[in-house]
Formats: structure tokens, C-alpha cells, sequence
């Protein structure tokens, strides 16, 4: 296989762009790396489909060299033929590679196994051609010797028929048909184990059933679920006729003497060998299947809850809502340092109201207080109407936000979090995590274990290593699209930017605390274990903020700097012009000039150009800013107050295969289903909207009894 080839007609790439990002990667250029400063290489292939490639790359590197495997294999033994080494050299997934090296596969013990080992195979030969002269039972007794055992014609041609159906289980024409025709129309059919604990979780597969080719992948997973769960029993159902008519026309001469033994082997075969086989592996690829695509909602939700509009320059109160312990308290600075901790007690049991009134009053005029930051945990609703209440008493102006606390107990009981906090316990760690988490998420979040974060569905039953690897990823894009701050940023932090690892990350922390701040990005090549090219991948995320150069507080790589020089001299500006903000109408100064007559003269490509241009106009930008700031409040609703037809402003928590969950600011999450989000049809949730987006709903129903809210996007004005 042409692996450049397919992966250029599978992208629709031009051939030397797939052959730049394939070089790039061998040479251990990093997904941020290329995407950002190797455009012209790339044909401007953005993150995401560079690990898109990446993946598939992967894959089809796995499936070459199993193909040579394979073949080195079957030659060993003698089998390859001319026909067979094409059959493994035109195998486009590894599931037809198997089915082909299937026959000459080692085998356990098998019926057919002892039959072949009897020598029962010329038999099943000459069943199978029908080529026989006389009667089958004389043929069969002609096989019976003292060595073998056997005892009886019957007993020869049942080996025989044990070999054919082998044969057939084997064949890799009758798995790919029989595969083709069951994904198209078996269906997986599932019933409710009434007296498990659980099952009334899973009460809408009580007699459920539905086409595989229909079969949304969450209601896989639920049904992987309450499998597990010993609650629901799951089997797919084919047309067996249909199925055996398929065999047969494979396997099945006509007018043959021997074609009810034919028969029998062909529907032995099906029920005993072929059937199972592909339900199992039906079964294991509906659940990668499903995996996949959870963990692709994972990653869409993910990313914009990194990369939510950081709230800047406000003093924040961290609220981490508990019953019997009591709310744990902490203030931090427009800098995230922490100010000040303490712990009330205004939910039950205790519901020390105005105790806890007092002291918050107290903190909130001493610090200075802006924003209060609560988590949406166990008791997170009761603090948030103590809040509101807390607020209207205020004589200056306060807000709230509830933020999702998913992990913050994770990060409080780490490692990471003793080292920031070493002479506070963890209440308070997680108090200070969910302040930071309004103040800049990205920071805050990339602290906690990818998997912790509390995006997506049925994260525990996913692929953890390749969760973990998708997530990594996401985490990765998104703090390399941002930059990171080389001055202030924490190991965390850092060991995310392309080219640098946990180690090398502490190694330039321990370099700051040594020498001061860096004064420009060519003082990393100071740092222990980084070397040239870990530098040439991360030096561009890194910002410093009062450095030598200007344009080390730019995405401009250093290997730039010279083109960025060109540029500015050639419109007769200076670095001092970039600090004085004097670059507005560059762009249109390069527009009339040419956009490709300039790139030529500094020496770089229009993608290039383009990007430096909006680095240099404004440095030290965070593309955040450009974000939905976070929904502040100063007043709560109560599920009661909602009434039908009501509009709201609401923030998407999660978004789902079947809809989006958004907060509402009633503690309790309502959901717009997929089919209420606009009348246009549309394919996926993830296409309307996206985890932080701030948005108006209408409520289409309340049910009280079951604490469920029905949203609508339709018929708001």
C-alpha cells in the first residue's frame, strides 16, 4: 500500500504537502509546531486534522507491517500464492488482513484440527467438489485404519463435515459478505434482568431493539452498561436464512451427490464457528465505534471549556459547597496568589446563616472582593441561594458565577496541589481551584488529569489510554494556541507547550528561581535538557512580557525575526512602533503593495505573513479575549419560578450526541434536545453549539416531579 497516496486522496491534500507533514512528523516536529509555523508545508492544515492524519498515519503504518508479517508468514510455510499475495497487498483495513491470514493462523485444538490429524481432509475435499464415484458411505469407509479410530462411516464423514465447516469459518470472502449484510441489517436486541438492583436504571431496554446501522453510539454504551451491570441481556439477530443462502452460494455446487452433507456443514458452520465469531466482533466494533465517537464529544466539549474568556483583573471568593463540613472559603488576587481561607456554615444541618453572612461581609470589604465563584457540587444549590441573598446585602458590587468543580478534589489531594498549598489542607486547595477556574480555566484546568475534568458521557467505560491520549492532545492545542506567559507560567503549565516534557518544564522554573526572569527567548537554550530543537518546537508559545525584543511577546517564532525586521523597514516602522500600538493600517499598507510581493521580500510565505501581521499589530494578545465573557449573576431562580415560554440566558455545560445541557441559574441543568435546536436539519449537536457558550432559551416544559427542565432555541426573538 502507498501510504502517502492514500492519505493524500483521504485528506484531499496535494501529494508534497502529504509528504511535508509525514516528514515532519518523523523528524519529531510536535502537532502545534506544524500547525503553526510549517503552513506553507502543510497547505495550512489546521490542529485538528493534522492529528486526524496523525492517527490515520498511525494505522496504516500498523497495517503494512502486519501485511508483511503476514506474507513472511505464509511463506514460510510454503502456502503464498500469486493470487493470495495480491489478495494481502489489496487489504485496505487490518479486519481483512486477519480474515486472509486466517486459515493459515495456528490453531488450538479444534473438531477439524483432530479430523485433518485423522486424515480426513481428501474426504472433505472430495465432499466438497461432489467428486465421488459410487456411494459417499464407501468412500467415507475406505479412512477407517486401526491407527486414526475411527469406527464407522458416519463417524468419518461427521469429521469431514467438522472440516468443511472449518473451512468455510475461514473463508475471508464469506466473513466480508456475511459482515457486509449483517451491518446493513442485523439488529441488536436487548431485555431487562428484572431482578437486579439496578435495572430500573435501564427500564427503556426492557424489550428494545434497533438496527446497527441506526444505533446512536450512546445508546451502545448504555447497553455496554447495563450489560456490565448484569441488568439488561444483549444479542444481535440476523436472518439466518438469508445468511446461510450466502454461504451456500460460495461453497455450494449444484447437482452435486453430495450436497445435504454440503448443507449440513454450511449450516453447522454458520451456527457453531461462523455467527458467533461475528457477533463478537460485530459487538467489539460497535463499541469502538461508539468509544470513538464519545471520545470525539469529549474532545469538542473540552476545548472551548479551555479556552473560555478568562475573567481578568477581578479580586474572586472561591465557595466549595458542603452540608456537615461546612462551605470551605478562599480569597484570591487578580493574580491568583491566595489572600485568605476560612470556613461557614450556612447550609444544613447547621444553617448558620447569618454567621456565615458576617464573616463572607467581612472578607468581601476587606479584600475587596468582585466576583464570588461557586462549584456545582453536593450542596451547590443551597450556597447558591445563600449567595444571592449575601449579594443583596452588599454595599458594593458583587457577582456570582457556579463553575464546574469536576476534579477539583483530584487536584486538591495531588501531588501538584501540595506543592502549591504545602500548609493547607485539601478544602481549602479546592477552594482556591474553583476561584482560579473563573479567573483563567485554561491555568487552572490543565492541573487536574485530563480524564477528571467532567466532559462528555460515560468517561469510566471509555479506552483509557486512548481517552487520555485524545484529551493530552486537546489540552495541548489549546495552551499552544494561547501562549504561555515563560515568567510566571507553573511546570504544569509549561509541560504542556510543544517541544517540552514534565521534566524539561521544571528545569525552567528552577532556571527563573535561579536567575531572575528571562530577558529573551534565546536564554532558554540555558536550560538544562533543552536543547536546539526542543527549542526551535516551543520557543514561539513562549511569551515574555517586558523582554528585550518586542517580538518576544508575540507568536512570531524567532527564526522570523529577521522577515518581521524586513517588514517594519519596509514600511518604515520600528519596534518602538509595535510597543506604541502605530500598526493599525499595516495590513492595508501590505494589501496595496501585494500580499505575495511582500512575502517574497522578507523571505517568507503569505501564511506566515499573515500571522506575523496579526502578532505584531497587537502583542501580547490572548485570542480569548475575543470569547463569550462568563455569565455573571446577582439573583437566582428557583425551578418553581419557571414557567412555559419563559426566556432566559443560559451557559452550555455539556454538549451530548442528543443535545446540550445548559445552566440556567436554577442549579438544576436543562436540556435542549437535538430536535429543539433549530428547524433546519442538522447532523450533530457539537454543529449549533459549543461547552461555555453563553446563550438565550426559551423553557419549553418543567416537570417537577422528575427535576427535569425541557429548553428550546426555536421561536426566540
Amino acid at each position: 500500500m502507498d501510504i502517502n497516496a492514500t492519505l493524500t486522496a483521504e485528506f484531499s491534500l496535494k501529494p508534497q504537502h502529504t509528504d511535508n507533514i509525514i516528514a515532519l512528523i518523523d523528524e519529531g516536529c510536535t502537532i502545534p509546531f506544524i500547525a503553526r509555523y510549517r503552513k506553507e508545508m502543510t497547505g495550512s492544515c489546521d490542529d485538528q486534522v493534522l492529528r486526524e492524519f496523525y492517527d490515520r498515519l498511525t494505522y496504516l503504518r500498523s497495517l503494512n507491517k502486519r501485511k508483511e508479517e503476514i506474507t513472511k508468514i505464509i511463506t514460510e510455510q510454503g502456502n503464498m500464492t500469486d493470487e493470495l499475495a495480491k489478495s494481502i497487498e489489496d487489504a485496505v483495513t487490518l479486519t481483512e488482513v486477519e480474515d486472509i491470514y486466517r486459515p493459515y493462523k495456528p490453531k488450538r485444538k479444534t473438531r477439524a484440527s483432530e479430523a485433518i490429524a485423522k486424515g480426513l481432509k481428501p474426504l472433505a475435499e472430495a465432499i466438497l467438489s461432489g467428486k465421488i464415484d459410487g456411494d459417499v458411505n464407501a468412500l467415507a469407509e475406505t479412512f477407517i485404519t486401526e491407527e486414526n479410530g475411527l469406527k464407522s462411516a458416519e463417524e468419518a464423514i461427521q469429521g469431514a463435515k467438522d472440516i468443511i465447516a472449518e473451512m468455510i469459518s475461514d473463508s475471508a470472502e464469506v466473513r466480508k459478505d456475511l459482515r457486509e449484510m449483517m451491518e446493513k441489517t442485523a439488529e441488536i436486541k436487548t431485555s431487562l434482568v428484572e431482578d437486579q438492583e439496578k435495572s430500573k436504571t435501564y427500564e427503556m431496554y426492557k424489550d428494545f431493539s434497533e438496527t446497527i446501522a441506526k444505533i446512536p453510539s450512546h445508546r451502545i454504551l448504555a447497553i455496554n452498561r447495563g450489560e456490565n451491570d448484569e441488568c439488561l441481556k444483549v444479542k444481535i439477530e440476523v436472518n439466518r436464512e438469508k445468511a446461510i443462502e450466502i454461504i451456500k452460494a460460495r461453497f455450494l455446487k449444484e447437482g452435486i451427490k453430495t450436497d445435504d452433507l454440503v448443507k449440513e456443514a454450511i449450516e453447522d458452520s454458520y451456527d457453531r464457528l461462523v455467527f458467533p465469531s461475528l457477533e463478537r466482533e460485530l459487538r467489539t466494533a460497535l463499541t469502538d465505534r461508539a468509544d470513538e465517537q464519545a471520545i470525539k464529544m469529549f474532545d469538542v466539549n473540552l476545548r472551548p471549556l479551555l479556552l473560555q474568556a478568562p475573567l481578568k483583573g477581578k479580586i474572586i471568593l472561591g465557595l466549595d459547597p458542603a452540608y456537615r463540613t461546612g462551605c470551605k472559603i478562599a480569597v484570591i488576587d487578580q493574580n491568583g496568589n491566595f489572600l485568605a481561607k476560612t470556613v461557614v456554615f450556612p447550609t444544613p444541618p447547621q444553617n448558620k446563616i447569618e454567621e456565615a453572612e458576617k464573616v463572607l461581609t467581612d472578607m468581601i470589604n476587606k479584600y475587596k472582593v468582585d466576583v464570588i465563584s461557586i462549584g456545582n457540587g453536593t450542596a451547590s444549590k443551597e450556597s447558591e441561594m445563600f449567595v444571592a441573598n449575601l449579594i443583596k446585602k452588599q454595599t458594593r458590587k458583587v457577582e456570582y458565577a457556579v463553575v464546574n468543580e469536576a476534579g477539583a478534589s483530584v487536584y486538591s489531594a495531588s501531588k501538584l496541589g501540595a506543592e502549591e498549598f504545602p500548609d493547607y489542607d485539601v478544602a481549602v486547595r479546592s477552594a482556591v481551584s474553583i476561584a482560579r477556574r473563573l479567573q483563567d480555566p485554561l491555568a487552572e484546568l490543565i492541573k487536574i488529569d485530563v480524564k477528571s475534568i467532567g466532559v462528555g458521557q460515560y468517561q469510566h467505560d471509555m479506552p483509557q489510554k486512548r481517552l487520555t491520549e485524545v484529551l493530552t492532545g486537546v489540552v495541548e492545542d489549546c495552551v499552544n494556541s494561547v501562549g504561555v506567559d515563560l515568567n510566571t507560567a507553573s511546570p504544569s503549565l509549561l509541560s504542556y507547550v510543544s517541544g517540552l516534557n514534565s521534566s524539561i518544564a521544571k528545569n525552567i522554573v528552577d532556571y527563573r528561581q535561579e536567575n531572575g526572569e528571562f530577558s529573551d527567548r534565546q536564554e532558554l537554550l540555558k536550560v538544562k535538557k533543552l536543547g536546539e530543537k526542543a527549542f526551535e518546537q516551543c520557543a514561539g508559545f513562549l511569551r515574555i512580557t517586558n523582554g528585550k525584543n518586542i517580538l518576544d511577546n508575540t507568536a512570531v517564532h524567532p527564526e522570523s525575526y529577521a522577515a518581521a525586521e524586513k517588514l517594519l523597514k519596509m514600511f518604515n516602522f520600528t519596534d518602538e512602533s509595535i510597543k506604541n500600538g502605530e500598526l493599525t493600517k499595516l495590513s492595508e499598507m501590505i494589501n496595496l503593495k501585494g500580499e505575495e510581493k511582500v512575502a517574497k521580500e522578507c523571505g517568507i510565505g503569505v501564511p506566515t505573513l499573515q500571522d506575523m501581521v496579526s502578532e505584531i499589530i497587537k502583542p501580547g494578545r490572548d485570542i480569548r479575549e475575543s470569547l463569550e465573557p462568563v455569565e455573571l449573576r446577582s439573583d437566582i431562580f428557583d425551578i418553581k419560578d419557571l414557567k412555559e415560554g419563559m426566556v432566559l440566558r443560559g451557559t452550555v455545560r455539556n454538549v451530548i450526541d442528543f443535545g446540550a445541557f445548559v445552566d440556567i441559574g436554577v442549579h438544576q441543568d436543562g436540556l435542549i434536545h437535538i430536535s429543539q435546536m433549530s428547524d433546519k436539519f442538522i447532523k450533530h449537536p457539537s454543529e449549533m453549539l459549543k461547552v461555555g457558550e453563553v446563550l438565550k432559551v426559551k423553557i419549553l416544559s418543567v416537570d417537577l416531579d422528575k427535576n427535569r427542565i425541557a429548553l428550546t432555541l426555536k421561536g426566540i426573538e
